[in-house]
């Protein structure tokens, strides 16, 4: 007998015991971080700000998943392609938005069909909709009709966070290309790698979403740049939650830039690029997390009027 068999079956358990402390750490994260956020800032405390991030981060999770896997499945092209987690991924999106809608009515102490007939129930209720016809869809026989109802859901994320009386128009098409390319960053590179573990190491797919990736990156540091400047004045980044956790979703961006990178390099000189693109995957994880904290705070603008 080998020791080989010993070591493959303790290294599942581990990667598995890893997964879940990861899990429940962006959880944790994602019910206290707005409360940490404010402290010390003299803001108003928003009202279940940590059930509305965990429900929010669900939401980005699972549009992410499903549309990244819509874009990894094409740059996988030919060859065995991992189980498919889009329709669990829409049906979890479905569910945290009812989740939404619940907790508002409760927060704000309005039936349903009040709820319904605001502007942030409307749009809640859309995604919610949208998210289960994505889930149909993917599992029909053509899950790539599964894009239309995610194109709504992210067309109601940009309406929902941008409420502006003056130019709306420009703050939502920043957010929808910009939450388009944060998805398919996150959940492209996450597809990506679960295809290389089951191919063995294709470096081909991992080359082709390298060229992407490089597109990508690149629309979402023009959108981010911008929304941030018109949606952040300099002299309340450091007095206001909303400014502390941008500069900590900047922080990480940064960080996984570098490893994207380093994964590039490596790729290019046949050198190992699969640990550092697993690294940056883990980054942008975190990413997702502090965004979904930033859809609950504050904006800025607010305490200037």
């Amino acid at each position: 007998m080998t020791p080989t068999g010993s070591a493959g079956t303790s290294i599942r358990p581990t990667a598995a015991a890893l997964a879940v402390i990861a899990v429940l750490a962006a959880a944790l994260l994602a019910l206290i971080g707005a409360g940490v956020a404010q402290t010390g800032t003299g803001e108003v405390r928003v009202p279940a700000a940590g059930t509305t991030s965990l429900l929010r981060l669900l939401v980005l999770v699972a549009l992410a998943v499903h549309l990244g896997e819509l874009a990894g499945v094409r740059l996988a092209r030919d060859g065995p392609l991992p189980r498919s987690w889009s329709a669990p991924a829409s049906v979890a999106g479905a569910a945290a938005t009812a989740g939404l809608i619940l907790l508002f009515a409760a927060v704000s102490g309005l039936g349903l069909t009040t709820v319904y007939a605001t502007r942030e129930g409307k749009l809640l209720l859309v995604t919610a909709n949208a998210f289960a016809f994505a889930a149909l869809c993917a599992a029909s026989r053509r899950p790539g009709l599964a894009l239309a109802p995610l194109a709504v859901v992210v067309g109601a994320e940009a309406l929902r966070a941008h409420p502006e009386p003056t130019s709306p128009a420009v703050g939502v098409t920043l957010t929808v290309v910009h939450l388009t390319a944060a998805s398919l960053w996150c959940g492209g590179l996450l597809y990506v790698l679960r295809t290389l573990r089951l191919r063995g190491g294709d470096r081909a797919v991992l080359l082709r979403y390298a060229r992407v990736a490089a597109w990508i990156f690149t629309a979402l540091v023009v959108t981010g740049t911008c929304s941030t400047l018109r949606r952040l004045p300099l002299d309340l980044v450091l007095t206001t939650a909303f400014g502390r956790v941008l500069l900590a979703k900047l922080a990480l961006v940064a960080t996984a830039s570098l490893l994207a990178l380093t994964a590039r390099h490596r790729l290019l000189h046949d050198a190992d690029a699969e640990t550092p693109a697993r690294i940056e995957l883990c980054v942008l994880g975190a990413v997702v997390v502090v965004s979904a904290i930033l859809t609950v705070l504050p904006d800025p603008h607010w305490l200037m009027r």
